[in-house]
């Protein structure tokens, strides 16, 4: 049996998701609220999507779709002012991260939930393990073979919004030494990584996904924890692999760069993807996870050593013609800043350990970040 049809979208369009902390205002520890929240945030008219998660102690959060980063980045605004409102009437707090740097995975509580009931079944103890967060952003795509061919070509750049959206160096307690600790819990998952090189829907969903389904070891694409992977029922690429940042501005920044940078891919005059594109692809993500913005990065094409912090510069400074006809050159500016000047999310998260001298206090100054907007 094919995959569903790829539907119909407007090419470059956007659409962001995130996943968030419910914590506790006392100790700043995880707490299994999901469900209070939710019930609230039903009896008033929530500017935007928002639904449960793998466990009781996060929920997720959808814009609609968008062309605009200020249209985006203003809905993203809204939502967060709603979810700090709901929150502070059950006294539940919010804040993004890609882990909680303290809580403990046993304590977590499965969703009541048939699809994480059966997840949980499946994958035992790493689904609650699985109690991390990230951000997720669709790029819509003109046509499905446009969506593989837009997948394939971002290989290169996936270093890049893993560096910039790191904001999970703490785990269990510890200083991971990582900057995006979360990765590698979802690497742990079969069906992580990356997508077969196949540029074609035909050959992708009557082909590969097709004799996947054969198997029983796939029902639908949701199945797949891909860094990037298709979303026929959207007609979009998703883009999996950012930590949730501690900012909703952050987030709206790191979407139009992948608009911008998929406006750029479309033009055709970089090499085009192929499969030995792939055999860097796990060094260059390590050193995006591990190192951050101060990775180093072999270039897929020419096998040339680069740093992170300066390619991003660089693509920055290339995509500046998109930025402009997409008229969202203000986001980008906020990445820009980050990398020359003020650093990444996880930077800010040791900054504040060190401060505050515990990860509960870590917690709380990531608690006051969402609600304002900005790193204090």
């Amino acid at each position: 049996m094919a995959l569903e049809p790829f539907k119909d979208s407007k090419a470059l369009s956007m659409g962001v998701e995130l996943e968030l902390q419910l914590v506790n205002t006392t100790d700043f520890d995880l707490m299994p609220s999901a469900g209070d929240l939710l019930h609230l945030l039903e009896r008033n008219k929530f500017p935007g999507d928002v639904k449960p998660e793998m466990t009781e102690s996060m929920i997720e959060i959808a814009t609609d779709v968008h062309t605009r980063y200020d249209q985006l980045l203003a809905q993203l605004r809204c939502m967060r002012d709603a979810l700090v409102t709901a929150g502070d009437r059950l006294n539940v707090a919010l804040c993004g991260g890609g882990t909680h740097p303290f809580q403990r995975w046993y304590d977590r509580r499965i969703f009541d939930k048939p699809r994480y009931r059966e997840l949980s079944g499946l994958y035992g103890y790493l689904a609650k393990q699985f109690t991390v967060f990230g951000q997720h952003v669709h790029i819509g795509c003109a046509s499905a073979d446009e969506g593989l061919y837009l997948l394939h070509a971002l290989n290169r750049y996936l270093p890049h919004f893993i560096a910039l959206s790191a904001s999970s160096p703490f785990f269990q307690g510890i200083d991971t030494l990582f900057d995006s600790a979360r990765l590698n819990s979802v690497f742990a998952f079969p069906l992580s990584g990356r997508a077969p090189f196949l540029l074609k829907w035909t050959d992708f969903s009557e082909g590969y996904f097709a004799k996947m389904e054969k198997t029983g070891v796939v029902k639908s694409m949701k199945d797949f924890y891909w860094d990037i992977r298709p979303k026929p029922e959207y007609g979009t690429i998703e883009l999996r692999v950012c930590d949730t940042p501690l900012t909703v501005e952050r987030a709206a920044a790191l979407a139009v760069y992948l608009q911008a940078l998929c406006r750029m891919l479309l033009e055709h005059k970089e090499a085009p993807p192929a499969e030995d594109d792939y055999l860097v692809y796990n060094y260059n993500r390590f050193q995006a996870c591990r190192f951050g913005l101060d990775g180093v990065i072999v270039h897929p094409k020419d096998n040339v050593s680069l740093s992170l912090r300066e390619d991003i510069l660089s693509t920055l400074r290339r995509i500046e013609p998109h930025a402009a006809a997409l008229d969202s050159q203000a986001g980008l500016d906020d990445l820009q800043r980050e990398v020359s000047h003020s650093g990444n999310h996880a930077s800010y998260l040791r900054g504040q350990f060190h401060e505050a001298g515990s990860v509960n206090g870590m917690v709380n100054a990531a608690v006051n970040v969402f609600r304002q907007g900005v790193p204090t």
